[in-house]
């Protein structure tokens, strides 16, 4: 099967509140791929991320996202755009107050699904994918840090995205724990899902082989991968 282009940023700025945080960005990413954005703390790797579902402008090159020009996407349209993006934060972002089930149903409702039968199915199988079939029924802090962030890759999974964006997702988590996330990651990517994860962890690369990229000194080097 080829592999299909999904991002293509070509002489790319990218500004948050008027500063230049990243400049002169080129690169071709394509379905299936794992990739690691690697760069110290407030390197602009989570920038670079927030650029893709237009969260932070592009302010000059041009830049195509899931066949969106993000230099000329409307406001109205970014939602679109967005769907079709998995995003797990490091901090796990779920809603506290109410279940696993709840905060994955209140995400379905919130992209456009109506039918409870669907949205019912569709939490069985994200659940099921990330391991925590039987979790449905609790709530954010009756489970383990692990179990948290793997709840919030379940969400990202929803809307069988084609990219799933991974901010630092192990920060938090002891060792074992974050391993085995990045296994799970590792995992998705089979389906033809492109992962980008975020990560000051150089263990991950030698244990789970991927695209390197570089973010330094306001650029973005491709670095000799492993796969």
């Amino acid at each position: 099967m080829e592999n299909k282009l999904l991002i293509k940023y070509e002489h790319v700025d990218i500004c948050q509140q008027e500063l230049t945080v990243l400049r002169d960005v080129t690169l071709d990413i394509y379905s299936g791929e794992f990739i690691y954005l690697l760069g110290k703390v407030g390197s602009g790797k989570s920038t670079f991320l927030k650029s893709l579902y237009k969260e932070v402008p592009v302010c000059s090159g041009s830049a195509e996202v899931l066949s969106y020009d993000l230099t000329s996407l409307k406001n109205s349209q970014i939602p679109y755009l967005r769907r079709k993006i998995g995003i797990v934060f490091q901090d796990f972002q779920l809603l506290t107050d109410r279940t696993v089930n709840a905060n994955l149903e209140f995400v379905l409702r919130a992209t456009g699904w109506k039918e409870q039968d669907a949205i019912n199915e569709q939490i069985q199988i994200v659940l099921a994918q990330v391991g925590l079939r039987n979790k449905g029924y609790k709530r954010p802090h009756q489970l383990s840090g692990g179990e948290q962030q793997r709840v919030a890759i379940a969400r990202a999974l929803l809307n069988s995205p084609e990219i799933i964006l991974a901010d630092e997702p192990t920060g938090h988590l002891d060792p074992e724990t974050g391993r085995d996330l990045i296994e799970l990651l590792y995992g998705i990517r089979l389906s033809g899902t492109t992962v980008i994860m975020a990560t000051h962890n150089y263990t991950w690369v030698d244990l789970y082989p991927g695209r390197i990229i570089q973010v330094e000194n306001e650029k973005l080097i491709e670095a000799p991968g492993k796969g």
